[in-house]
């Protein structure tokens, strides 16, 4: 069977895990490696379980434990070509871990394959991951992007479970206290997906196969889970699908994300 656990989701850190009966891998180390042990121990694994990080973009809220927890546990790293050299410039990691280059060929580790796409956010080499298992579940996450690609739509299609960034409710950041260049970064095609930009969204993926949908990296600051909640469950509302029946939907917390199993 598929597991599925957001442990962290957010802008004070990202950190997801899937894996199956061979193993794991984690997408993102964003918080320290002492939260991730203790997160990953709360679903009963060990770090021993974790069989590679992929890594979506150098930003610190998406690699903060990656040098220390890859490090001790002598996990290798994948990233894009772009994101690796970011990462050793920044000193991100340790130069005895192994770095691999993802690019559009799939990694096979852990009974799993990993396809990377690329994101539009302001990095080089920004990535979003396909995660598919041996009984044939598809899983993404899918965040930090300024808007939905025709690249990304094409590689979430026929996923069960999709990670989608609902970072911000735009009247909230527009009104809120952020210095105007932030806001208009955050706006950008290469920011972050608004709650409207999300719930636009869904009603494809379920469509192309989606019944899973879990809204992330949901701002502290510019958002409120029932916020996001509220704009995708009336969108799916619009599009006449029904909650429960025809998908199930919920929003990652910051901490502490519960495991989902497919």
């Amino acid at each position: 069977m598929a597991r599925f656990a957001p442990l962290f989701s957010g802008s004070s850190g990202n950190c997801t895990y899937i894996g199956c009966s061979g193993g794991g891998i984690l997408i993102d180390a964003g918080v320290s490696a002492k939260a991730i042990t203790g997160a990953l121990a709360q679903m009963e694994l060990e770090p021993s379980a974790i069989q590679a990080i992929f890594v979506t973009h150098e930003h610190i809220d998406h690699v903060k434990g990656l040098k220390v927890f890859a490090g001790k546990n002598h996990i290798p790293i994948y990233a894009s070509a772009k994101t690796l050299e970011a990462l050793e410039a920044g000193e991100r990691y340790d130069a005895r871990t192994e770095a691999r280059v993802i690019n559009g060929a799939p990694v096979a580790l852990a009974h799993m394959q990993v396809t990377r796409f690329a994101t539009s956010h302001d990095c080089p080499g920004s990535s979003g991951y396909v995660v598919e298992t041996a009984d044939g579940r598809k899983m993404a996450v899918c965040t930090d992007l300024g808007y939905v690609s025709e690249e990304v739509r094409i590689a979430l299609t026929g996923c069960d479970l999709v990670l989608l960034e609902s970072n911000h409710d735009v009247m909230m950041l527009q009104n809120g206290p952020y210095p105007y260049p932030l806001k208009r970064r955050i706006l950008s095609d290469s920011g972050h997906l608004s709650n409207a930009g999300c719930a636009a969204e869904l009603g494809g993926l379920i469509q192309a196969g989606a019944t899973r949908l879990v809204l992330g990296h949901i701002s502290k600051e510019n958002n409120y889970p029932e916020l996001a909640l509220a704009s995708a469950r009336a969108a799916l509302t619009d599009g006449g699908y029904k909650e429960n029946m025809d998908y199930i939907l919920q929003a990652a917390p910051p901490a502490g994300g519960r495991m989902l199993v497919l």
